[in-house]
């Protein structure tokens, strides 16, 4: 009866501590998807930056094209 009672109290504590397991692991992967969003979403930044600097330059570049062109 004695050892029933340990072998139940250990697979209630096995059971118990898998759950624990199984929750830290589907956090960890929660985790990992959020970074990975993270890490997407800043290089759109990123590329939308330099696209920008891009476009500032060859705006620069056709106004002063244009005011040469104004002043001959």
């Amino acid at each position: 009866m004695r050892m029933k009672h340990l072998l139940l109290s250990l697979a209630c504590a096995l059971c118990v501590a898998g759950c624990g397991l199984a929750g830290t692991a589907a956090t960890s992967a929660t985790g990992a998807a959020a970074e990975a969003e993270q890490a997407r979403q800043a290089k759109q930044t990123e590329d939308r930056a330099q696209q920008q600097a891009q476009d500032a330059v060859k705006l620069d570049a056709a106004r002063r094209e244009q005011a040469e062109k104004d002043t001959q």
